[in-house]
């Protein structure tokens, strides 16, 4: 079985992509895959090659030294799936940007999986409405029928509106949103353009057809 070293931004996107492990693909945690948290995105370093600040923890100023160290110490056929929020980032330059950083390692992973949540994982969320109400029996699922999936709109915000949270929630209550909404989120068929990518491309990964 392909193993994988997940890299997030932080600790309320674990959840989703647990999810669409273990449910969707029948993972288990420990056995086949691990997920890395980080406190942010961040940004790419200019020099991909630097030694990173120890002090800087998001996600993109990581990933460079990261992905050297994977390519030393991971096996051959493991994965390093990285998942980044694009905020108002024009995809495109997203993934360009990730994968010129890539190709001047001068070590790198053969597999590397860049996916992108479009607009961030909350917006896997608000593409379900149906998730959400099973989560949130009181939400007002109205508003979110209205927002076109993967819209930057301000997804987490909009989340927040739906169930009656303040637009001030802190970190602990979106792991808790996402906790409550994962299990019921729908993995066939997501409306989520960006959650069917990151579904389809770890079927490729593990050489699978979706269900």
């Amino acid at each position: 079985m392909t193993w994988f070293e997940v890299l997030v931004e932080g600790v309320s996107d674990v959840p989703a992509i647990n999810e669409v492990l273990t449910r969707k693909f029948g993972l288990v945690e420990g056995e086949h895959f691990r997920i890395h948290p980080h406190q942010g995105r961040g940004r790419l370093p200019a020099n991909p090659l630097a030694k990173p600040d120890p002090k800087q923890r998001q996600l993109l100023h990581q990933l460079p030294a990261k992905l050297r160290g994977y390519a030393k110490s991971m096996p051959a056929d493991a994965v390093v799936l990285v998942v980044v929020d694009v905020d108002d980032t024009p995809c495109k330059q997203m993934l360009d940007d990730l994968t010129s950083m890539l190709s001047r390692l001068p070590v790198r992973p053969k597999r590397v999986l860049f996916r992108l949540a479009v607009e961030e994982t909350e917006s896997w969320f608000i593409a379900d409405p149906a998730a959400v109400q099973a989560a949130f029996p009181r939400a007002n699922i109205a508003s979110l029928r209205k927002i076109r999936p993967d819209a930057i709109i301000g997804a987490w915000e909009a989340l927040a509106a739906a169930i009656g949270a303040s637009r001030d929630s802190s970190g602990t209550e979106k792991l808790r949103w996402a906790r409550q909404i994962c299990p019921h989120l729908d993995l066939s068929a997501p409306a989520s353009p960006s959650l069917r990518k990151l579904i389809a491309g770890i079927a490729r990964e593990l050489v699978v057809t979706p269900l």
